[in-house]
């Protein structure tokens, strides 16, 4: 995080929170707190609106472990950028949106978008975090690592292999971007290794 403010240690330490957690304790806290009867949950169900034990549970759990991906790969070079640039582009009479807009965005994009992409390869094969909130429902909230284990109960060696092959080829490729986009970062903007 770029700017100092009280309770800033504290904050950094939430971000971090989900390398730390086990995987299968996150997934039981975040079913108990969007469960209906949990204290979001609880709160959300009256309008109608369901976390717990659906798609959007899934989403809930990947972005709580997909988030430090992120943060972690953004803020460096959030840090590197000079405040006098912000200063300049004020100066220059650019408003707040503008200047994050067109001096920050540009630069932050190719950071922004490899967060995204690790995020999203380690998402691809998140089994702890994601099981208890999917609520597992066939053809609603059944979940790729979850199809291994039962097939792999079924003896359907195979079709487990095949899971996991396109499982593998999913979180390569992703990775592959991650290292074409750092390339292009570093060529362009001189940083992003």
């Amino acid at each position: 995080m770029r700017y100092r403010f009280p309770g800033k240690r504290v904050i950094d330490a939430m971000v971090d929170l989900p390398f730390a957690l086990p995987t299968a304790v996150a997934g039981i806290a975040l079913t108990t707190l969007y469960a209906p009867n949990g204290w979001i949950g609880s709160l959300l169900s009256p309008l109608g609106i369901k976390i717990a034990f659906t798609p959007l549970g899934i989403v809930f759990a990947l972005v709580f472990v997909g988030l430090p991906f992120v943060v972690r790969t953004v803020q460096p070079i959030m840090e590197e950028i000079d405040k006098e640039v912000e200063e300049a582009a004020a100066t220059l009479g650019a408003n707040r949106f503008q200047t994050i807009r067109r001096v920050l965005l540009p630069g932050l994009a190719p950071a922004v978008l490899t967060g995204f992409a690790l995020a999203f390869a380690r998402g691809v094969g998140e089994y702890g975090s994601v099981i208890f909130i999917a609520g597992n429902l066939p053809y609603v909230s059944e979940i790729a690592p979850l199809l291994i284990v039962i097939r792999l109960e079924e003896f359907n060696y195979p079709a487990a292999t095949a899971i996991a092959a396109v499982m593998l080829i999913i979180s390569f490729a992703m990775l592959l971007i991650i290292n074409m986009i750092q390339a292009w970062s570093r060529k362009r903007y001189g940083y992003g290794a």
